[in-house]
């Protein structure tokens, strides 16, 4: 399976995935087609953990509160089930690996694995 869990909105989203050859990939516009439980469970199992697909840079993290609060493995997947824009991203699954976020390591490992 090849998919990229992406916002269309984001510019940065945009950028990665133009410098890519996603042909093959299916799409999901996490904005116009919210993550499903069994989808975010997926990328957790791959992950790790539902904390490393979590941003601690959206916006709402603060307005929300969240900064200041102890956050739990349940904390984390509830949230970004709630708001997509807690997802970290963009995310691509190829097989059984994951990109999560747009840090350079991450883009050039993911440049990596598409070679």
């Amino acid at each position: 399976m090849k998919k990229v869990y992406y916002l269309s909105t984001c510019t940065t989203c945009k950028r990665i995935m133009s410098e890519l050859p996603l042909d093959d990939f299916e799409k999901q516009d996490i904005k116009t087609e919210k993550i499903n439980e069994g989808q975010l469970e997926k990328m957790a199992e791959i992950a790790g953990s539902y904390e490393a697909l979590f941003s601690r840079v959206a916006m709402k993290y603060r307005q929300w509160g969240l900064n200041e609060k102890d956050l739990n493995e349940e904390d984390y997947k509830k949230h970004i089930l709630e708001e997509y824009t807690f997802l970290k991203r963009p995310v691509f699954i190829i097989g059984d690996a994951i990109f999560i976020g747009n840090s350079k390591k991450n883009v050039q490992a993911l440049n990596d694995a598409l070679s």
